[in-house]
């Protein structure tokens, strides 16, 4: 029996429809500029043709369940969100193939991608890392996954609104990498493992959001997503 100075937090998990158990999560990845929309709102155009798709990651401890109040961040006046179809790894994998994607999934969930905008073009204007902008606390907020093991989703909308006002509406037919390309070029650069969470990319009309605002997002035939934001601590 191992012993510690301290009690080590509880694993990172989420609910599964259908299921008691619940979804041991590993790592969060998240594509970066994958609608293409979105990306010319960044004012970074993508040309697939000439780049591959890049990555950021969030600590797992940054997740946050679906519902939840989470207070308004530190340091920021910009704190925007960005609506996700997040894809579920179920089975190990490394340099997987394109046409063997679909064996690594278990399933998707719906989530937000909470962002302090300021930090995050601050960072990027300078050429330093974007963690302070995306690597926030409670900023990884995720819905139940829903087993679909091996389904590759290809279309669907996804939409998000703040207090009732649609704000975000797009469909996953726009990903500039689609799920199969995501995961198997991810996969070139780590041994993708059960429970790593890939959030894949956020259609344009990304905007802030002030306390009291509640948001609420969804992708067609996956689930919705939930949540309030409460004054700053």
């Amino acid at each position: 029996m191992t012993s510690y100075l301290w009690t080590p937090p509880a694993a990172p998990s989420l609910p599964v429809r259908g299921k008691t158990e619940r979804l041991p999560v590993n790592r969060i990845f998240c594509v970066g500029r994958n609608y293409h929309a979105h990306a010319i709102e960044m004012g970074r155009p993508v040309d697939k043709a000439a780049e591959r798709a890049f990555y950021f990651t969030k600590s797992p401890q940054a997740l946050v369940e679906s519902g939840a109040t989470v207070p308004y961040p530190p340091e920021t006046q910009n704190y925007h969100f960005e609506m996700e179809l997040v894809l579920v790894i179920g089975k190990a994998g490394f340099r997987i193939p394109e046409a063997q994607a679909h064996e690594h999934i278990y399933g998707y969930a719906t989530g937000l991608d909470m962002t302090r905008r300021d930090l995050q073009l601050v960072a990027r204007e300078k050429g330093r890392p974007w963690d302070l902008g995306k690597d926030v606390e409670q900023s990884a907020v995720c819905s139940e996954v829903v087993p679909m093991a091996g389904v590759v989703l290809d279309q669907g909308g996804i939409q998000l609104a703040v207090n009732g006002v649609t704000q975000q509406q797009s469909n996953l037919d726009k990903l500039i990498w689609n799920i199969r390309e995501i995961i198997a070029d991810l996969s070139l650069y780590y041994h993708l493992q059960p429970g790593d969470l890939i959030y894949t990319g956020t259609p344009e009309g990304v905007g802030a959001v002030v306390p009291g605002d509640e948001i609420t997002g969804q992708v067609e035939g996956v689930g919705e997503v939930l949540l309030h934001v409460g004054p700053a601590e």
